[in-house]
Protein backbone atom coordinates (compact mmCIF):
# COMPACT_ATOMS: atom_id res chain seq x y z
CA UNK A 1 0.00 0.00 0.00
CA UNK A 2 1.10 3.58 -0.76
CA UNK A 3 2.11 5.86 1.84
CA UNK A 4 0.56 8.94 2.88
CA UNK A 5 3.65 11.00 1.56
CA UNK A 6 3.58 8.74 -1.68
CA UNK A 7 0.06 9.95 -3.05
CA UNK A 8 0.55 13.40 -2.31
CA UNK A 9 3.69 13.72 -4.04
CA UNK A 10 1.84 11.22 -7.13
CA UNK A 11 -1.23 13.38 -6.72
CA UNK A 12 1.15 16.97 -6.72
CA UNK A 13 3.12 15.69 -9.93
CA UNK A 14 0.23 14.81 -12.46
CA UNK A 15 -1.50 18.14 -11.58
CA UNK A 16 0.68 19.42 -14.77
CA UNK A 17 1.39 17.50 -18.29
CA UNK A 18 4.66 19.86 -18.43
CA UNK A 19 5.30 18.85 -14.25
CA UNK A 20 6.55 15.55 -15.54
CA UNK A 21 7.53 12.84 -18.43
CA UNK A 22 7.76 9.36 -19.05
CA UNK A 23 11.32 8.04 -18.51
CA UNK A 24 11.97 5.94 -21.80
CA UNK A 25 15.03 5.14 -20.22
CA UNK A 26 13.62 3.43 -17.56
CA UNK A 27 10.85 1.56 -19.74
CA UNK A 28 13.81 0.17 -21.38
CA UNK A 29 15.99 -1.47 -18.33
CA UNK A 30 13.08 -2.71 -17.23
CA UNK A 31 10.22 -3.83 -19.32
CA UNK A 32 7.88 -4.64 -16.59
CA UNK A 33 7.25 -1.18 -15.56
CA UNK A 34 5.22 0.81 -17.89
CA UNK A 35 5.89 4.24 -19.43
CA UNK A 36 2.81 5.90 -17.65
CA UNK A 37 4.51 4.93 -14.06
CA UNK A 38 7.18 6.69 -14.93
CA UNK A 39 7.27 10.05 -13.74
CA UNK A 40 9.99 12.68 -13.48
CA UNK A 41 10.06 15.46 -11.05
CA UNK A 42 11.41 18.94 -10.26
CA UNK A 43 14.83 18.74 -9.44
CA UNK A 44 17.64 21.22 -8.77
CA UNK A 45 19.94 21.92 -12.21
CA UNK A 46 23.50 22.55 -11.87
CA UNK A 47 25.16 25.19 -13.94
CA UNK A 48 27.24 24.68 -17.55
CA UNK A 49 30.14 26.67 -18.73
CA UNK A 50 29.08 27.81 -22.01
CA UNK A 51 31.84 30.85 -23.39
CA UNK A 52 30.84 34.49 -23.87
CA UNK A 53 33.63 36.73 -25.11
CA UNK A 54 33.59 39.65 -22.42
CA UNK A 55 33.86 42.96 -24.49
CA UNK A 56 35.57 46.58 -23.34
CA UNK A 57 32.89 48.29 -22.31
CA UNK A 58 33.09 52.37 -22.92
CA UNK A 59 34.21 54.09 -20.07
CA UNK A 60 33.36 57.40 -20.43
CA UNK A 61 33.28 60.51 -23.07
CA UNK A 62 33.16 58.28 -26.34
CA UNK A 63 36.63 56.77 -25.73
CA UNK A 64 37.83 54.12 -28.28
CA UNK A 65 40.72 52.17 -27.06
CA UNK A 66 42.68 51.81 -23.86
CA UNK A 67 46.28 50.62 -22.91
CA UNK A 68 46.31 47.68 -20.66
CA UNK A 69 48.36 47.91 -17.42
CA UNK A 70 48.16 44.76 -15.65
CA UNK A 71 45.99 41.42 -15.36
CA UNK A 72 44.48 40.64 -12.17
CA UNK A 73 43.62 37.01 -13.74
CA UNK A 74 45.28 34.42 -15.81
CA UNK A 75 43.48 31.68 -17.41
CA UNK A 76 42.07 29.05 -15.69
CA UNK A 77 41.45 31.49 -12.73
CA UNK A 78 37.94 31.41 -11.02
CA UNK A 79 36.06 34.72 -10.91
CA UNK A 80 32.92 35.95 -9.58
CA UNK A 81 30.53 38.80 -9.93
CA UNK A 82 32.68 42.06 -9.29
CA UNK A 83 36.07 40.48 -9.23
CA UNK A 84 38.92 42.97 -10.46
CA UNK A 85 40.01 41.52 -13.67
CA UNK A 86 42.41 44.24 -15.30
CA UNK A 87 43.34 47.72 -14.87
CA UNK A 88 43.33 49.84 -18.07
CA UNK A 89 44.36 53.70 -18.52
CA UNK A 90 42.47 55.33 -21.25
CA UNK A 91 43.94 59.72 -21.82
CA UNK A 92 42.23 60.45 -18.99
CA UNK A 93 42.31 58.27 -15.98
CA UNK A 94 42.91 54.56 -14.99
CA UNK A 95 40.43 52.30 -14.53
CA UNK A 96 39.34 48.81 -12.66
CA UNK A 97 37.34 46.41 -14.88
CA UNK A 98 35.35 43.69 -13.18
CA UNK A 99 33.85 41.00 -14.01
CA UNK A 100 30.32 41.16 -14.40
CA UNK A 101 29.73 37.35 -14.37
CA UNK A 102 30.92 33.69 -12.56
CA UNK A 103 32.85 31.49 -14.49
CA UNK A 104 36.59 31.24 -15.43
CA UNK A 105 38.63 32.81 -17.23
CA UNK A 106 39.72 30.75 -20.63
CA UNK A 107 41.74 33.00 -22.41
CA UNK A 108 43.33 36.95 -22.39
CA UNK A 109 43.19 38.38 -25.69
CA UNK A 110 45.65 41.14 -24.45
CA UNK A 111 49.32 41.63 -22.98
CA UNK A 112 50.23 44.49 -20.72
CA UNK A 113 51.06 47.54 -22.88
CA UNK A 114 48.87 46.28 -25.73
CA UNK A 115 45.80 49.14 -26.66
CA UNK A 116 42.48 47.18 -26.33
CA UNK A 117 39.38 48.34 -28.52
CA UNK A 118 36.47 49.38 -26.75
CA UNK A 119 33.15 47.20 -28.08
CA UNK A 120 34.94 45.78 -30.71
CA UNK A 121 37.61 42.57 -29.66
CA UNK A 122 37.15 40.83 -26.97
CA UNK A 123 39.04 41.91 -23.49
CA UNK A 124 38.65 38.01 -22.06
CA UNK A 125 36.23 34.86 -22.57
CA UNK A 126 34.66 33.45 -19.46
CA UNK A 127 32.80 30.24 -19.28
CA UNK A 128 29.20 31.25 -17.30
CA UNK A 129 27.20 28.98 -16.11
CA UNK A 130 23.44 28.23 -17.50
CA UNK A 131 21.05 25.40 -16.55
CA UNK A 132 21.73 21.51 -17.14
CA UNK A 133 21.30 18.38 -15.34
CA UNK A 134 23.07 17.34 -12.07
CA UNK A 135 24.75 14.83 -13.63
CA UNK A 136 26.48 16.77 -16.34
CA UNK A 137 28.61 18.75 -13.83
CA UNK A 138 30.68 15.10 -13.71
CA UNK A 139 31.93 16.40 -17.36
CA UNK A 140 32.88 19.66 -16.15
CA UNK A 141 35.14 19.12 -12.91
CA UNK A 142 37.69 17.24 -15.69
CA UNK A 143 36.85 13.91 -15.53
CA UNK A 144 36.41 12.19 -19.56
CA UNK A 145 36.13 9.26 -21.31
CA UNK A 146 34.70 6.14 -19.65
CA UNK A 147 35.44 7.08 -15.88
CA UNK A 148 32.79 10.30 -16.82
CA UNK A 149 30.25 8.19 -18.84
CA UNK A 150 30.26 5.42 -15.52
CA UNK A 151 29.76 7.86 -13.21
CA UNK A 152 26.95 9.91 -15.60
CA UNK A 153 25.14 6.21 -15.95
CA UNK A 154 25.26 6.09 -12.12
CA UNK A 155 23.73 9.45 -11.04
CA UNK A 156 20.80 8.76 -14.26
CA UNK A 157 20.50 4.96 -13.14
CA UNK A 158 20.18 6.48 -9.11
CA UNK A 159 17.81 9.40 -9.93
CA UNK A 160 15.33 7.08 -11.70
CA UNK A 161 15.64 4.32 -8.87
CA UNK A 162 14.75 7.52 -6.85
CA UNK A 163 11.44 8.02 -8.10
CA UNK A 164 9.80 4.66 -8.29
CA UNK A 165 11.34 3.95 -4.93
CA UNK A 166 9.39 7.51 -3.72
CA UNK A 167 5.90 6.16 -5.37
CA UNK A 168 6.29 2.48 -3.44
CA UNK A 169 8.53 3.09 -0.61
CA UNK A 170 7.74 5.63 2.24
CA UNK A 171 11.62 5.52 3.61
CA UNK A 172 12.69 6.57 -0.02
CA UNK A 173 10.05 8.95 0.20
CA UNK A 174 11.31 10.41 3.50
CA UNK A 175 14.87 10.55 2.05
CA UNK A 176 17.25 7.29 3.51
CA UNK A 177 19.41 6.31 1.00
CA UNK A 178 20.65 2.78 0.29
CA UNK A 179 23.77 1.92 2.09
CA UNK A 180 25.24 0.38 -0.52
CA UNK A 181 26.36 4.12 -2.48
CA UNK A 182 23.99 3.02 -5.50
CA UNK A 183 22.89 6.54 -5.73
CA UNK A 184 25.73 8.87 -7.01
CA UNK A 185 26.55 11.86 -5.08
CA UNK A 186 26.64 15.02 -6.98
CA UNK A 187 29.81 17.02 -6.59
CA UNK A 188 29.40 19.98 -4.45
CA UNK A 189 29.58 23.42 -5.53
CA UNK A 190 32.77 25.00 -4.17
CA UNK A 191 32.99 26.89 -1.15
CA UNK A 192 34.08 30.65 -1.64
CA UNK A 193 37.15 30.24 0.05
CA UNK A 194 38.16 27.69 -2.66
CA UNK A 195 36.69 29.54 -5.36
CA UNK A 196 38.52 32.75 -4.49
CA UNK A 197 41.64 32.79 -6.88
CA UNK A 198 44.42 34.21 -5.65
CA UNK A 199 46.43 36.99 -7.17
CA UNK A 200 49.07 35.40 -9.24
CA UNK A 201 52.89 36.88 -9.43
CA UNK A 202 53.73 37.51 -12.69
CA UNK A 203 52.93 39.90 -15.46
CA UNK A 204 48.57 39.12 -14.57
CA UNK A 205 48.98 40.57 -11.15
CA UNK A 206 51.70 42.71 -10.57
CA UNK A 207 49.86 44.94 -8.51
CA UNK A 208 51.02 48.87 -8.10
CA UNK A 209 49.88 52.76 -8.02
CA UNK A 210 50.69 54.74 -11.30
CA UNK A 211 52.95 56.98 -9.17
CA UNK A 212 55.28 53.83 -8.68
CA UNK A 213 54.84 52.37 -11.87
CA UNK A 214 56.29 56.07 -13.32
CA UNK A 215 59.14 55.42 -11.01
CA UNK A 216 59.33 51.99 -12.26
CA UNK A 217 59.77 53.42 -15.82
CA UNK A 218 61.74 56.21 -15.26
CA UNK A 219 64.33 53.33 -14.12
CA UNK A 220 63.86 50.96 -17.22
CA UNK A 221 62.67 47.94 -14.65
CA UNK A 222 59.93 45.02 -15.33
CA UNK A 223 57.77 45.49 -12.40
CA UNK A 224 57.58 41.69 -12.53
CA UNK A 225 61.21 41.82 -11.36
CA UNK A 226 60.59 43.28 -8.18
CA UNK A 227 58.64 41.69 -5.09
CA UNK A 228 55.66 43.48 -3.62
CA UNK A 229 55.13 43.31 0.34
CA UNK A 230 52.09 45.35 0.03
CA UNK A 231 48.55 44.29 0.14
CA UNK A 232 47.97 41.00 -1.88
CA UNK A 233 51.50 41.53 -3.34
CA UNK A 234 51.61 45.22 -4.57
CA UNK A 235 54.64 46.87 -4.87
CA UNK A 236 55.45 49.81 -2.97
CA UNK A 237 57.58 52.86 -3.82
CA UNK A 238 60.37 51.24 -0.74
CA UNK A 239 59.89 47.49 -2.67
CA UNK A 240 61.90 49.92 -5.97
CA UNK A 241 64.18 51.52 -3.87
CA UNK A 242 65.31 48.01 -2.21
CA UNK A 243 65.61 46.32 -6.22
CA UNK A 244 67.55 49.40 -7.38
CA UNK A 245 69.63 49.45 -4.19
CA UNK A 246 70.29 45.36 -4.29
CA UNK A 247 71.18 46.16 -8.00
CA UNK A 248 73.40 48.94 -7.37
CA UNK A 249 75.58 46.57 -4.91
CA UNK A 250 75.19 43.50 -7.28
CA UNK A 251 76.51 45.53 -10.29
CA UNK A 252 79.50 47.07 -7.91
CA UNK A 253 81.32 44.48 -7.81
CA UNK A 254 82.39 43.67 -11.66
CA UNK A 255 83.03 40.50 -12.56
CA UNK A 256 86.83 40.37 -14.67
CA UNK A 257 85.10 39.05 -17.83
CA UNK A 258 82.65 42.39 -17.48
CA UNK A 259 85.61 44.27 -17.50
CA UNK A 260 87.17 42.86 -20.58
CA UNK A 261 83.59 42.86 -22.87
CA UNK A 262 84.01 46.16 -24.83
CA UNK A 263 81.14 49.07 -24.33
CA UNK A 264 77.90 47.97 -25.72
CA UNK A 265 76.35 50.53 -28.40
CA UNK A 266 73.29 51.83 -27.34
CA UNK A 267 70.58 51.92 -29.16
CA UNK A 268 67.66 54.07 -30.25
CA UNK A 269 63.89 52.81 -28.57
CA UNK A 270 60.47 53.12 -30.47
CA UNK A 271 57.96 53.61 -27.88
CA UNK A 272 54.47 53.84 -28.21
CA UNK A 273 52.79 56.83 -26.78
CA UNK A 274 50.78 56.55 -23.65
CA UNK A 275 47.12 56.86 -23.45
CA UNK A 276 47.78 60.63 -21.59
CA UNK A 277 49.84 61.41 -24.39
CA UNK A 278 47.43 60.13 -26.87
CA UNK A 279 45.37 62.25 -25.66
CA UNK A 280 46.88 65.35 -25.75
CA UNK A 281 48.26 64.56 -29.31
CA UNK A 282 44.85 64.42 -30.28
CA UNK A 283 43.77 67.70 -28.65
CA UNK A 284 46.44 69.62 -29.20
CA UNK A 285 46.25 68.90 -33.27
CA UNK A 286 42.73 70.12 -32.93
CA UNK A 287 43.91 73.16 -31.99
CA UNK A 288 46.04 74.05 -34.96
CA UNK A 289 43.16 74.81 -35.93
CA UNK A 290 42.56 77.68 -33.42
CA UNK A 291 43.50 81.12 -34.20
CA UNK A 292 45.11 82.52 -30.44
CA UNK A 293 45.02 85.82 -29.43
CA UNK A 294 47.81 86.12 -26.61
CA UNK A 295 47.86 89.09 -24.01
CA UNK A 296 50.07 89.34 -20.88
CA UNK A 297 50.20 91.65 -18.16
CA UNK A 298 51.78 91.39 -14.81
CA UNK A 299 49.74 91.52 -11.21
CA UNK A 300 50.78 93.11 -7.80
CA UNK A 301 50.56 90.15 -5.49
CA UNK A 302 51.19 92.34 -2.56
CA UNK A 303 47.46 92.64 -1.68
CA UNK A 304 47.21 88.69 -2.21
CA UNK A 305 50.34 87.94 0.06
CA UNK A 306 49.06 89.68 2.87
CA UNK A 307 46.01 88.12 3.08
CA UNK A 308 47.38 84.69 2.69
CA UNK A 309 49.96 85.37 5.74
CA UNK A 310 46.92 86.84 8.12
CA UNK A 311 44.52 83.57 7.44
CA UNK A 312 47.18 81.17 7.36
CA UNK A 313 48.61 82.28 10.63
CA UNK A 314 48.19 79.13 13.38
CA UNK A 315 46.70 77.03 10.50
CA UNK A 316 49.07 73.61 9.16
CA UNK A 317 50.02 73.25 5.97
CA UNK A 318 46.92 70.82 4.83
CA UNK A 319 44.14 74.05 5.81
CA UNK A 320 46.97 76.49 4.26
CA UNK A 321 45.57 78.54 1.30
CA UNK A 322 47.99 79.41 -1.76
CA UNK A 323 47.01 81.81 -4.34
CA UNK A 324 45.94 79.32 -6.55
CA UNK A 325 42.08 79.40 -5.12
CA UNK A 326 42.05 83.41 -4.82
CA UNK A 327 42.82 83.44 -8.54
CA UNK A 328 40.58 80.77 -9.41
CA UNK A 329 37.40 82.68 -7.94
CA UNK A 330 39.02 86.17 -9.17
CA UNK A 331 39.02 84.53 -12.87
CA UNK A 332 34.98 83.20 -11.74
CA UNK A 333 33.94 86.88 -10.64
CA UNK A 334 35.51 88.09 -13.66
CA UNK A 335 33.64 85.67 -16.36
CA UNK A 336 30.29 86.55 -14.94
CA UNK A 337 30.89 89.93 -16.53
CA UNK A 338 32.95 88.81 -19.53
CA UNK A 339 30.62 85.89 -20.37
CA UNK A 340 32.00 84.99 -23.35
CA UNK A 341 34.91 83.97 -22.15
CA UNK A 342 33.04 81.14 -20.43
CA UNK A 343 31.72 79.59 -23.22
CA UNK A 344 32.32 76.54 -26.11
CA UNK A 345 32.33 77.05 -29.86
CA UNK A 346 30.33 74.89 -31.22
CA UNK A 347 31.04 73.96 -34.97
CA UNK A 348 29.68 70.01 -35.30
CA UNK A 349 26.47 70.68 -34.97
CA UNK A 350 26.23 72.77 -38.33
CA UNK A 351 29.94 73.47 -39.39
CA UNK A 352 28.40 76.04 -42.35
CA UNK A 353 26.68 78.20 -39.19
CA UNK A 354 28.89 77.61 -35.90
CA UNK A 355 27.37 78.77 -32.69
CA UNK A 356 28.53 79.94 -29.16
CA UNK A 357 27.12 77.87 -26.35
CA UNK A 358 27.33 80.59 -23.54
CA UNK A 359 27.84 78.61 -20.33
CA UNK A 360 25.51 79.22 -17.29
CA UNK A 361 28.14 77.24 -14.64
CA UNK A 362 32.05 78.11 -14.41
CA UNK A 363 33.24 74.54 -14.38
CA UNK A 364 37.39 75.45 -14.43
CA UNK A 365 39.91 72.87 -15.53
CA UNK A 366 43.33 72.91 -13.35
CA UNK A 367 46.58 71.34 -14.61
CA UNK A 368 47.88 69.33 -12.88
CA UNK A 369 51.70 67.82 -13.58
CA UNK A 370 50.80 64.15 -12.44
CA UNK A 371 53.08 61.06 -12.77
CA UNK A 372 51.39 59.62 -15.73
CA UNK A 373 51.47 63.35 -17.62
CA UNK A 374 49.30 66.44 -17.87
CA UNK A 375 45.84 65.84 -16.72
CA UNK A 376 43.49 68.75 -16.12
CA UNK A 377 40.89 67.69 -13.72
CA UNK A 378 38.04 70.15 -13.53
CA UNK A 379 36.54 72.06 -10.20
CA UNK A 380 33.02 72.28 -10.94
CA UNK A 381 30.49 75.64 -10.13
CA UNK A 382 33.35 77.84 -8.97
CA UNK A 383 30.97 80.43 -8.78
CA UNK A 384 29.40 78.75 -5.28
CA UNK A 385 32.79 78.27 -3.88
CA UNK A 386 34.49 80.18 -1.20
CA UNK A 387 38.22 80.91 -1.62
CA UNK A 388 39.06 77.89 1.44
CA UNK A 389 36.25 75.48 -0.61
CA UNK A 390 38.11 76.05 -3.68
CA UNK A 391 41.63 74.98 -1.75
CA UNK A 392 40.18 71.55 -0.38
CA UNK A 393 38.65 71.01 -3.63
CA UNK A 394 42.33 71.57 -5.65
CA UNK A 395 43.90 69.61 -2.80
CA UNK A 396 41.29 66.36 -3.17
CA UNK A 397 42.00 66.57 -7.32
CA UNK A 398 45.53 66.99 -7.42
CA UNK A 399 45.79 63.86 -5.00
CA UNK A 400 43.96 62.01 -7.07
CA UNK A 401 45.64 62.84 -10.31
CA UNK A 402 48.95 62.02 -8.75
CA UNK A 403 47.82 58.56 -7.07
CA UNK A 404 45.81 57.78 -10.88
CA UNK A 405 42.16 57.89 -9.46
CA UNK A 406 40.49 60.40 -11.59
CA UNK A 407 37.14 59.59 -12.81
CA UNK A 408 36.44 60.46 -16.09
CA UNK A 409 33.39 63.20 -14.46
CA UNK A 410 36.33 64.14 -12.79
CA UNK A 411 38.32 65.19 -16.09
CA UNK A 412 35.52 66.39 -18.66
CA UNK A 413 33.03 69.73 -18.91
CA UNK A 414 35.34 72.57 -18.27
CA UNK A 415 34.05 75.88 -19.59
CA UNK A 416 37.44 77.68 -18.95
CA UNK A 417 41.39 76.35 -18.10
CA UNK A 418 43.61 77.66 -15.81
CA UNK A 419 47.31 76.53 -15.84
CA UNK A 420 49.63 77.30 -13.13
CA UNK A 421 53.40 76.73 -14.51
CA UNK A 422 55.03 79.15 -11.90
CA UNK A 423 54.80 75.99 -9.66
CA UNK A 424 57.18 74.82 -11.75
CA UNK A 425 58.92 77.90 -12.94
CA UNK A 426 58.85 80.49 -15.58
CA UNK A 427 56.98 83.51 -16.49
CA UNK A 428 55.70 84.30 -19.69
CA UNK A 429 53.87 81.51 -21.33
CA UNK A 430 51.92 81.11 -24.19
CA UNK A 431 48.91 78.44 -23.15
CA UNK A 432 47.11 76.73 -25.98
CA UNK A 433 43.39 76.50 -26.06
CA UNK A 434 42.02 73.10 -25.35
CA UNK A 435 39.03 73.46 -27.47
CA UNK A 436 35.89 73.62 -27.68
CA UNK A 437 36.70 75.96 -24.90
CA UNK A 438 37.57 79.69 -26.66
CA UNK A 439 40.20 80.56 -23.47
CA UNK A 440 42.98 79.93 -20.94
CA UNK A 441 44.81 81.88 -18.47
CA UNK A 442 48.66 80.78 -17.87
CA UNK A 443 50.06 81.72 -14.31
CA UNK A 444 53.66 82.46 -14.28
CA UNK A 445 56.23 82.18 -11.38
CA UNK A 446 56.18 85.23 -8.46
CA UNK A 447 59.10 87.26 -8.40
CA UNK A 448 59.94 90.18 -5.99
CA UNK A 449 60.99 92.79 -8.26
CA UNK A 450 62.07 96.50 -7.98
CA UNK A 451 59.55 98.81 -8.31
CA UNK A 452 58.76 102.52 -7.57
CA UNK A 453 56.31 103.50 -4.72
CA UNK A 454 53.84 105.95 -4.42
CA UNK A 455 56.02 108.93 -3.31
CA UNK A 456 58.53 107.66 -6.55
CA UNK A 457 60.75 105.87 -3.75
CA UNK A 458 62.32 102.35 -4.87
CA UNK A 459 60.50 99.23 -3.41
CA UNK A 460 60.30 95.48 -3.73
CA UNK A 461 57.16 94.43 -5.13
CA UNK A 462 55.87 90.63 -5.57
CA UNK A 463 55.04 90.62 -9.16
CA UNK A 464 53.30 87.50 -11.28
CA UNK A 465 52.85 87.50 -15.04
CA UNK A 466 49.53 86.15 -16.25
CA UNK A 467 49.25 85.01 -19.97
CA UNK A 468 45.97 84.88 -21.55
CA UNK A 469 45.25 83.06 -24.43
CA UNK A 470 41.55 83.72 -26.89
CA UNK A 471 40.53 82.07 -29.81
CA UNK A 472 40.32 85.15 -32.20
CA UNK A 473 38.14 83.51 -34.23
CA UNK A 474 34.84 84.82 -31.81
CA UNK A 475 36.56 86.86 -29.43
CA UNK A 476 38.58 90.08 -30.30
CA UNK A 477 41.49 91.85 -28.38
CA UNK A 478 40.07 94.16 -26.57
CA UNK A 479 37.73 92.28 -24.89
CA UNK A 480 40.43 89.80 -23.60
CA UNK A 481 42.53 92.66 -22.47
CA UNK A 482 39.36 94.44 -20.35
CA UNK A 483 39.13 90.76 -18.76
CA UNK A 484 42.09 90.29 -18.17
CA UNK A 485 42.71 93.91 -16.24
CA UNK A 486 39.47 93.32 -14.40
CA UNK A 487 41.49 90.08 -13.05
CA UNK A 488 44.36 92.72 -11.83
CA UNK A 489 42.43 94.84 -10.00
CA UNK A 490 40.53 91.78 -8.11
CA UNK A 491 43.97 90.41 -7.20
CA UNK A 492 45.42 93.72 -6.34
CA UNK A 493 42.40 94.97 -3.93
CA UNK A 494 41.56 91.40 -2.54
CA UNK A 495 39.47 92.28 0.32
CA UNK A 496 37.19 94.85 -2.35
CA UNK A 497 36.62 91.60 -4.35
CA UNK A 498 35.64 89.60 -1.03
CA UNK A 499 32.99 92.09 -0.59
CA UNK A 500 31.61 91.15 -4.33
CA UNK A 501 31.73 87.36 -3.79
CA UNK A 502 28.23 85.68 -2.72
Amino acid sequence: MKSFASREASRLFSRSRLTHRPSITASRRNPNIRIQEQTRGFRETRGLLAVKPYLLADIGEGITECQVIQWFVKPGARVEQFDPICEVQSDKASVEITSRFDGVIKKLYYEPDDMAKVGKKPLVDIDIQSEILAADEVLLNGESGKQAEQNTSSATESQEQGIELGRNDTKAATGDVDSSGQSASLPSKPSQEQSATPRQPGKHASLATPAVRHMIKEHRLKIEDIEGTGREGRVLKDDVQRYIESAKQTAGTPSTSSIAMPKQQIEDQVKPLTPVQSGMFKQMTKSLSIPHFLYTNAVDFSSLTSLRQKYNLGREKPDRITPLPIIIKAVSLTLQQFPLLNSHLDTNTNPNKPQIILKGSHHIGVAVDSPSGLLVPVIKNVQNHSIASLAQEIQRLSSLARSGKLTSADLTGATFTISNIGSIGGGTVAPVIVGPQVGILGIGKARVVPAFGEDGELVKREECVFSWSADHRVVDGAYVARAAEEVRKCLEGVEAMLVRMR
